[in-house]
């Protein structure tokens, strides 16, 4: 029944990246902000000058889902989009917007979402779990008293204490590196510190150093490995009480303490060993900035760091490039990754992403919009997602049909869902949840996770390695655990749209708005019940029981489009 039922929603259209099974909605409306204007105009500049012409404008359900997703990390309910569509006034694109980033009702899940996402740009997905659930209600704190971006990172380089009073300590202590040898410590400190200044520099300032960690950068002749050593240093101070238990999927921790010691290090200078041999010493440097380490100042030295860091232009860029990318798929630079600048990988639309890196720091804004404190990821995601770029279908025309042309953002791109919205949409489609987060649910996607992460795991915690395995991983889920949500009798998606007693078109309908946040067109609802008529029990729970679990498996669920 299932291949069956899969069969017919394929031939009603479901396989919407051909744009054909959505209607298109009006014209965009008048831009809301200024910065979204800014961003609209740039764009269509880019537009014209390489000949491309956007994609049509993105359906209402299309949209909505996206939104949801990119902001809050699940798909809309029925009722929220049934709530969506009730909104008849100009601007509920960008109310909509709103409501999700500002709206009381969605404070806990906004903070839940960007939290699990900093978890994993932080830690990564492995690692002892305690450690990151430590990280994560520190940031979940964070994001839900709407702190400052540069307020979060100067609170992960400098954080001090003990595993469980400061989750924020564990953003060093994971990335210490080797120990150095101990008749070396006095010297060169604790911690070789390789991991954790590589991992700096390309978060918060979208430079990949760990490629002169060992010589000069071969395509960029500015950058040398003293670059990588001079920062380093910073580090070398730092000093770990106890032992971590680090082992995947362990559920103990012991309780570690970081802080600073002038102890080791003193003289503030590391080796380091060029290619041919030739052992060289750098004193602590930010980058190639003229801003020098100060032995004698009353700021310990990741406090100078932080500093220096949340101070250069490339804080504010790498933030917005790396934002952008989270709703776009890719960044602003000829390559997609959205941490690695230089001139080996040139910006593309340098205006905009200067612009949208001056507006967020504050630097150069009257506009009432902005009045908020500077550094606010909010409105950063409230000006992108208003824009006409994000608001675009992501079927593609016959000018920007071509890789190469992505850069552009002439159209929406494809974006696999990651781990974390697959489990928080599958349990939002089959039980209708969305604010509450019950202790079981917390539960069930924490073991969910374990697993994903022990069949499919990706040390680096980059998204893009899990789109060739995202089917491997919906077949987890299509176990004991997803069937008996679908097929319970007595809750649940199926069991309560039945249970209102409709027609089978109107329950098929809420299928629909259920997993794909939009209604179901009469051609396919045609279709399903004409397949339906060949089985006895095609009105019976089994038979919307498959029509559901076919739509769960559908491209248009699993992707975010």
């Amino acid at each position: 029944m299932r291949s069956a039922i899969g069969s017919v929603l394929a031939a009603a259209a479901i396989g919407f990246l051909a744009g054909s099974a959505i209607a298109q909605d009006k014209p965009a409306e008048a831009g809301v902000a200024p910065q979204t204007q800014k961003i609209n105009d740039l764009l269509s500049q880019a537009w014209k000058a390489n000949n491309l012409k956007a994609s049509a404008r993105a359906s209402d359900s299309e949209f909505l889902r996206r939104v949801y997703l990119d902001l809050i990390g699940r798909i809309a309910t029925p009722k929220e989009v049934l709530a969506f569509e009730s909104d008849r006034g100009p601007n509920r694109r960008a109310r909509l917007v709103q409501k999700l980033l500002y709206e009381k009702n969605y404070a806990e899940e906004y903070a839940r979402n960007w939290s699990n996402i900093w978890t994993v740009w932080l830690l990564t997905r492995t690692g002892n779990p305690v450690y990151r659930a430590q990280m994560q209600t520190w940031l979940e704190e964070h994001f839900a008293r709407d702190r400052s971006y540069k307020d979060m990172v100067v609170g992960l380089l400098t954080a001090k204490g003990k595993t469980n009073d400061n989750g924020a300590v564990n953003y060093v202590l994971q990335h210490l590196g080797e120990a150095v040898p101990k008749n070396e410590q006095e010297r060169d400190g604790k911690f070789d510190m390789v991991p954790l200044t590589s991992r700096t520099t390309r978060l918060f300032l979208g430079l990949q150093t760990q490629c002169v960690q060992c010589h000069d950068h071969p395509f960029n002749p500015e950058w040398k490995q003293q670059n990588f050593w001079s920062v380093n240093v910073y580090f070398r101070q730092v000093e770990r009480v106890g032992q971590p238990n680090m082992m995947r999927g362990n559920q103990d921790a012991t309780v570690l303490e970081l802080r600073d010691t002038d102890k080791v290090n003193t003289e503030g200078l590391i080796p380091y060993e060029k290619r041919s041999g030739v052992v060289l010493y750098t004193k602590g440097r930010f980058l190639d900035r003229d801003k020098v380490l100060d032995l004698n100042a009353p700021e310990t030295r990741r406090e100078q760091l932080a500093g220096f860091i949340t101070g250069d232009e490339q804080f504010s860029r790498a933030f917005v490039n790396r934002i952008w990318g989270h709703l776009f798929g890719r960044g602003m630079n000829e390559q997609p990754a959205v941490d690695d600048f230089g001139d080996h990988n040139k910006v593309v639309h340098p205006e905009l992403l200067n612009y949208l890196a001056a507006e967020f720091a504050g630097e150069t804004s009257a506009y009432e919009f902005n009045r908020y404190n500077a550094f606010d990821p909010k409105k950063l995601l409230y000006w992108i997602c208003t824009s006409d770029a994000y608001n675009l279908t992501s079927a593609a025309s016959p000018t920007n049909d071509k890789p190469e042309l992505d850069v552009f953002f002439s159209r929406m791109l494809l974006k696999a869902l990651s781990p974390e919205q697959l489990f928080e949409s599958l349990t939002t489609a089959t039980e209708g949840q969305s604010a509450s987060y019950s202790k079981e649910r917390q539960d069930r996607r924490d073991a969910w996770m374990r697993q994903l992460v022990q069949n499919f795991g990706d040390d680096e915690g980059n998204e893009v390695s899990f789109n060739g395995t995202l089917l491997q991983a919906l077949m987890m889920m299509n176990g004991r655990e997803l069937g008996d949500a679908i097929r319970n009798k007595d809750r649940g998606t199926v069991a309560e749209a039945m249970r209102r007693g409709r027609s089978a078109a109107k329950i098929i309908d809420e299928l629909f708005l259920a997993s794909l946040n939009r209604h179901a067109q009469s051609h396919e609802i045609s279709k399903i019940l004409a397949a339906g008529t060949k089985y006895r029990d095609a009105v019976s729970p089994a038979f919307y029981g498959d029509v559901f679990w076919a739509l769960l498996n559908s491209n248009e669920f699993m992707l975010n489009h």
